[in-house]
């Protein structure tokens, strides 16, 4: 397992190690049926096992872990329906923001975006995972921020972890970033031409990108999906 990590006095731990923790399940440093040792996270941080525990809560909250008692903690294999109902609840709210965004969207996001989308593609050309799909969220992140409802964005992060996960694995072959950052430009034109209809139609395709990539996902990762939803992780 990395580390250690150096915390900082600027957020809670237990914020501090979900944050971390929910970084490397994502990118699947920490695969899918692993075993998380209170002892060795509690090391690895320099913390009490308190903070550790409560991490693993929210952890479990995000479906991301499962706590078995007597067992362990293990990283949950991702769930394709979780995948399924995530990206339907995203797009419900995100299509909103968009038409709503191309009607109020100032000067100043516009530029924002546009800057964003000039560092996904230095990303993109650096072959930059992580930093790739950081900055994939802030676009999302902006459109929200542009209409002066961050909470939308705050709900839909909540909700998103297992897209998370298949997004990174589909980065590599099956939705790569030069595809993602092209369907951002599409969104970013209707907002900046002030086109509710078309900025709705933009995002619609971008997010159900998930419905086609994950298919091959699964068959290439078969061990990592839990294909029967009443399977425990």
């Amino acid at each position: 397992m990395p580390g250690p990590y150096v915390l900082t006095a600027n957020e809670p731990v237990n914020q501090q190690i979900y944050r971390f923790l929910r970084q490397e399940i994502v990118t699947c440093t920490l695969h899918p049926g692993a075993l998380l040792s209170e002892k060795e996270i509690s090391s690895r941080f320099n913390v009490s096992r308190q903070p550790v525990r409560e991490a693993f809560i929210k952890l479990a909250e995000a479906s991301l872990v499962q706590i078995l008692p007597q067992r362990g903690t293990f990283v949950m294999k991702i769930s394709p329906k979780r995948v399924a109902d995530g990206r339907f609840i995203r797009e419900v709210i995100e299509t909103a923001v968009a038409r709503r965004a191309a009607q109020e969207i100032t000067p100043q996001f516009v530029m924002l975006m546009e800057n964003n989308l000039q560092l996904q593609q230095m990303a993109s050309r650096h072959q930059d995972s992580n930093e790739f799909l950081k900055l994939d969220d802030e676009f999302h992140l902006l459109m929200a921020r542009s209409i002066d409802c961050a909470l939308a964005w705050e709900t839909v992060e909540n909700i998103k972890a297992a897209m998370d996960r298949v997004r990174y694995l589909t980065l590599s072959k099956v939705s790569p970033p030069d595809l993602l950052i092209e369907q951002h430009y599409s969104i970013f034109n209707a907002l900046k031409s002030r086109d509710p209809a078309a900025a709705e139609s933009a995002v619609r395709r971008h997010l159900q990108e998930m419905i086609y990539s994950i298919t091959p996902i699964v068959a290439q990762n078969s061990d990592w999906f839990d294909i029967d939803p009443a399977t425990p992780g």
